[in-house]
């Protein structure tokens, strides 16, 4: 059976008021939202705050993206200039590390995504985020890989160069101290 997984109160109130100084400090990524708003469904979802905790733990800088009226939630994706630090030199999904014999990562983008409760982006998520800023000038991330092409042996990667987002394919097994994944969050 699965533990719920929270933070202590203190560290809540700690990790909203990092929330709430990168909503005011990126508006531009939120326009017309109200944080008291975001903060109310924080406040009331705490084993997605320890999700949010995780990815701000690994270092994604955890944002404010997107509001959707049909759901009433909201939507937060690593916002980390570069691909989060702490989740890098991985490969695609433990499919792939398992198919390593030499020289194996300490984990994978899928396997971390799913322990720390969020999604991996998707190409079209990827792409949307960039619309916010210039993310992944210097890195790249994992993006969600069709079956198709998982099949095959392969996965897909997305990162920002010459001011144009590009997506590239290499073997789900390998992988990159510049690589990493970005994850989304929807509350």
């Amino acid at each position: 059976m699965a533990t719920k997984k929270s933070l202590p109160n203190e560290q809540q109130i700690q990790l909203i008021a990092t929330l709430k100084a990168r909503f005011e400090q990126h508006m531009e990524r939120h326009p017309n939202m109200a944080w008291e708003n975001v903060q109310e469904k924080l406040e009331a979802n705490s084993e997605k705050l320890w999700s949010l905790h995780e990815m701000d733990r690994t270092e994604g800088e955890p944002d404010v993206v997107a509001y959707h009226y049909e759901t009433d939630t909201y939507t937060f994706m690593d916002c980390s200039p570069e691909s989060p630090k702490g989740r890098r030199s991985i490969c695609y999904d433990q499919e792939a590390l398992d198919a390593r014999k030499k020289n194996k990562p300490e984990d994978s983008a899928m396997n971390m995504a799913a322990t720390m409760g969020i999604e991996i982006l998707s190409e079209v998520e990827y792409r949307s985020l960039q619309q916010l800023g210039k993310f992944d000038l210097k890195t790249s991330s994992w993006v969600l890989t069709p079956p198709e092409i998982r099949k095959l042996g392969g996965a897909i990667f997305c990162d920002r160069r010459y001011d144009t987002v590009f997506m590239y394919h290499n073997g789900a097994d390998s992988y990159y101290s510049a690589r990493g994944f970005r994850g989304s969050l929807t509350i």
